[in-house]
């Protein structure tokens, strides 16, 4: 097994942005001997990776950037995650590019004195033998310290001065301005309410935030009940904020050790990502595309890919490896992978909770990687090359447009046209028709319709010809674009039918040239075939999308009465513990479902509910 390499040759940043998404992660910049020249961290990985390439740059970037031949992406679940990653990757590759700090084996803590009536929160880079105080961490990293100190500033108002500064105030501060702090320096708050504030905050740092939230529900509530509401409104506040910092904390204190193997397969390519976890954070991420010569099913390839990886390459095997699909022969490899560690393994694809979450986090790190594999440029033109030749066509063709229907028993019915170019997916072009006036289920009027709407435009000027039309449905739908182009007059746009074979497995289409009396046989390893079946399945999946969100907006509801499994008690659990229903309302479903009473089901209910 070798991983996938890209031929030395200009990195196409447009083409790779485009497969990009906005999730936080990782990237590594690499030239074209595939050594990374900077590992960086983002919140929205699509937004931070563009800006290397628009606007103005300093020099060394500029030269950095005019290196680059790929670059690798890994998702995470958190921004949080994501630093912890990048420091990781920086440490064990130590890129050129990137600021490398002396392993000097010290690590940042917090620190509380004992000596003070009203401490402060304090940054310190190393324990003290004799100190009169607790210490906090350690922590991965200074930013991590900093980040966790501005937080519990604002959460729970402590003071950051100096005891110099404290001493000789007279006045309240800017932070006390802005909210940042209670002024305990000119006796605003009292030294009991302070400490309790301090313990707050200490708990939430040692991971007893759960608890604290408790507290502070409970004293919203007889605040509210001794109409106290601009009280009971500042500890709501403090209660939404501190729900953010238990969804941040979640991404580490979740322990265990684990690898993560996901494959994701479409038409023409194939992608692994192996994920390794250890003491519950993300360490980093691995994608190989092997071959499929054999067209393996993919539990098979997946227990090839698990056993060469471990049994063939000395790599440490940690106490659980879980994978995306059922693998054959689970048992016996389980029992080679453990006679290999001399330890008992765990192998498995059935996970729940945060195991699950580590599962999805793969395959979605597998899809992303395939995604930009398929969407090179390079292979992009072969197909298309290939697409010509088959097609019989005199040049190669430059737009193709496929459209597709999705509706549920004629409920909401959308037509989609995705537009394909030797650049791959021109997504601006997308376009969705939501098909009105036609009998529920009629298919074949909804086509017609759609292609009408579309084809329409280019008898006016108004829009672009494509060369090859693709339908999506076989014969009938065939015919009807058939019948559509002749009535518009169009006569100079190839038409290519696709139906699904009887089993209905990829490979195994049947298509139709301009009709339906002339089946075209392509071979399943064809790059022509494997370009219909990608844009057929960007079709699919793009009228899929139009349809679920036609259809949810007329179901969405936006209150908790209306949400069916939600009475009075569990929505009164609810409120309590996101402070409001602002605070339901920007909680994800692994949060919903840790309020009591809320199972995983109607967590995404309730999720479906509130966002449709």
């Amino acid at each position: 097994m070798r991983l996938s390499d890209h031929d030395a040759m200009t990195f196409d940043a447009k083409q790779f942005l485009s497969t990009v998404g906005a999730s936080p992660g990782v990237y590594r910049m690499l030239d074209a001997q595939g050594n990374t020249l900077y590992v960086g961290k983002a919140k929205r990985l699509n937004a931070r990776l563009a800006s290397y390439f628009r606007g103005r740059l300093n020099a060394k970037t500029q030269a950095m950037v005019g290196r680059i031949a790929d670059i690798n992406i890994t998702v995470t679940r958190s921004e949080i995650e994501a630093l912890l990653l990048e420091q990781t990757l920086i440490k064990s590759l130590r890129p050129p590019y990137n600021i490398l700090l002396r392993d000097d084996k010290s690590y940042p803590f917090v620190f509380v004195t004992d000596r003070h009536a009203f401490p402060a929160l304090e940054y310190k880079r190393a324990r003290q033998r004799k100190s009169d105080g607790r210490y906090l961490g350690p922590y991965p990293s200074s930013g991590a310290v900093r980040e966790s100190l501005a937080l519990m500033q604002k959460i729970f108002r402590i003071r950051s001065c100096e005891d110099s500064v404290f001493a000789h105030r007279s006045r309240p501060c800017l932070q006390y301005q802005i909210g940042r702090c209670s002024a305990p320096c000119v006796d605003y708050i009292s030294e009991a309410d302070y400490r309790r504030d301090l313990e707050h905050a200490v708990m939430c740092l040692e991971g007893k935030s759960e608890h604290v939230t408790q507290a502070l529900t409970d004293a919203m509530e007889q605040a509210s009940q001794a109409l106290d509401f601009e009280e009971a409104a500042r500890l709501r506040d403090q209660i939404q904020q501190l729900r953010t910092l238990q969804q941040r904390q979640f991404v580490d204190t979740e322990g265990g050790d684990a690898d993560i193997f996901a494959l994701a397969q479409r038409p023409g390519g194939l992608s692994v990502a192996i994920l390794s976890v250890r003491d519950g954070r993300l360490l980093g991420a691995r994608h190989h595309t092997p071959p499929n010569d054999l067209d393996l099913a993919p539990a098979t390839l997946l227990a090839n890919v698990v056993g060469q990886y471990y049994l063939a390459q000395p790599h440490d095997i940690p106490a659980e490896v879980i994978t995306s699909h059922a693998l054959t022969d689970d048992q016996l490899l389980q029992n080679a992978l453990s006679q290999q560690a001399g330890k008992h393994i765990r192998l498995t694809h059935q996970v729940r909770g945060h195991r699950a979450q580590w599962q999805d986090l793969a395959v979605t790190n597998a899809e992303q990687h395939l995604t930009s594999t398929l969407a090179s440029r390079q292979q992009m033109s072969t197909r298309f090359a290939a697409l010509q030749k088959a097609l019989g066509l005199e040049h190669t063709p430059k737009r193709l447009e496929c459209f597709d229907i999705s509706h549920s028993h004629g409920e909401a019915t959308v037509a989609s046209c995705v537009v394909f170019d030797p650049d791959g997916p021109r997504k601006s072009d997308y376009r969705r028709f939501n098909i009105t006036g036609v009998a529920a289920g009629d298919d074949y009027a909804a086509m017609q319709q759609a292609l009408t709407r579309r084809l329409k435009r280019i008898t006016t000027d108004a829009g672009t010809a494509p060369d090859v039309l693709v339908v999506d449905g076989g014969k009938g739908q065939l015919n009807m674009a058939r019948n559509v182009l002749e009535t518009l007059g169009i006569g100079s746009i190839t038409l290519l039918g696709v139906a699904k074979g009887t089993t209905r497995k990829a490979g195994l289409e049947t298509l139709f040239l301009d009709t339906p009396e002339h089946p075209l046989a392509l071979d399943a390893t064809s790059p022509a075939l494997h370009l219909v079946q990608h844009i057929r399945d960007e079709s699919h999946r793009f009228a899929i999308a139009g349809h679920r969100a036609a259809r949810d907006k007329t179901r969405r509801t936006s209150t908790l009465q209306e949400i069916p499994g939600i009475g009075a008690k569990r929505r009164r659990e609810l409120l309590r513990f996101f402070g409001g229903l602002q605070g339901v309302k920007k909680a994800g479903r692994s949060e919903l479902a840790r309020v009591p009473g809320i199972s995983e089901a109607l967590a995404e209910i309730i999720y479906q509910s509130l966002h449709g």
